[in-house]
């Protein structure tokens, strides 16, 4: 009887390993939280079980205030991922400053993130226009590039990589006559500074991602993967116009490792928490794992 009642306690602890396992093997991919930010304004760690349940491996996060994301410490930010099954891949943070980039590194370091980036434009020189809605920024190419140097030499030295995030207006002459993105990979070393591009906004810009990658080889270690539809406004993955099956054919070229899904707004009805839903089985669909 201790014999039979061993063997099947053994068999049972085998086959919740295995289905452990298993679980574990469908997480994959990536997802901003900015998607998802009016919900993790509400309720994080919720939002954040959803997000895990939905089947995403990592996540990008947006919100950071003294010291906290979301709200949670850096470690108890890490440790409540950790319950979850999800990685801390990288961060928006908005509010850089060369004076308080230690700080922030620090932190983000703590969090257990591997990339800091920038979303915009940093220290007040990014501009949105709320009539138009139209992206842009103040003051010069060169003034830019001087402070992503300097911030990145700092993650880099806290062993984290610096990225860069576009829009579109980064991809279209400014007043002076250059494309800000092209004088960045140009200007910025790549020990220090590479990007994250964003596929919708570099296609609503009218440029192609591929002839990017095939410009500056090596250079786009994150996308933002996010459709656009027939009225060129933010659409799940895969409910679009997007050819994302030929990007990532070129995936090795362009430098990717890792992917995160995004979609700024939703419409027609359509809930950011469907959105990313739909944009999971969107993957599948273009050959993302």
């Amino acid at each position: 009887m201790k014999n039979a009642r061993f063997f099947r306690l053994l068999s049972l602890t085998i086959l919740m390993s295995m289905s452990m396992a298993v679980f574990a093997q469908k997480k994959w991919g990536g997802m901003t939280l900015y998607t998802v930010r009016n919900e993790m304004g509400k309720d994080a760690k919720a939002t954040l079980k959803q997000v895990a349940d939905l089947g995403y491996k990592y996540i990008e996060a947006v919100d950071y205030k003294d010291g906290k994301f979301y709200g949670m410490t850096p470690d108890e930010f890490k440790s409540y991922l950790k319950s979850l099954g999800l990685q801390p891949i990288s961060v928006h943070m908005g509010s850089m400053t060369i004076d308080n980039a230690d700080k922030l590194v620090a932190d983000v370091k703590a969090a257990g993130f591997k990339y800091f980036v920038a979303p915009v434009p940093p220290m007040g020189m990014f501009k949105f226009d709320p009539k138009t809605r139209s992206l842009g920024m103040e003051g010069t190419v060169e003034k830019l590039a001087d402070i992503l140097n300097t911030i990145a030499k700092k993650a880099h030295a806290a062993g984290l990589e610096f990225l860069y995030h576009n829009h579109d207006f980064e991809l279209k002459p400014n007043k002076d006559g250059i494309v800000v993105l092209d004088y960045l990979l140009e200007h910025l070393d790549p020990k220090y500074v590479n990007f994250q591009m964003d596929l919708y906004w570099v296609t609503k810009a009218g440029a192609d991602p591929v002839a990017y990658f095939q410009r500056y080889p090596g250079r786009f270690k994150v996308w933002h993967v996010k459709d656009m539809d027939t009225e060129g406004r933010f659409a799940p993955v895969g409910k679009g116009t997007i050819d994302f099956k030929r990007i990532l054919d070129n995936k090795k070229l362009s430098g990717m490792k890792y992917y995160i899904v995004e979609q700024d707004m939703t419409f027609d009805g359509l809930q950011p928490m469907e959105a990313i839903k739909i944009s999971k089985e969107g993957l599948k669909k273009f050959g993302f794992n």
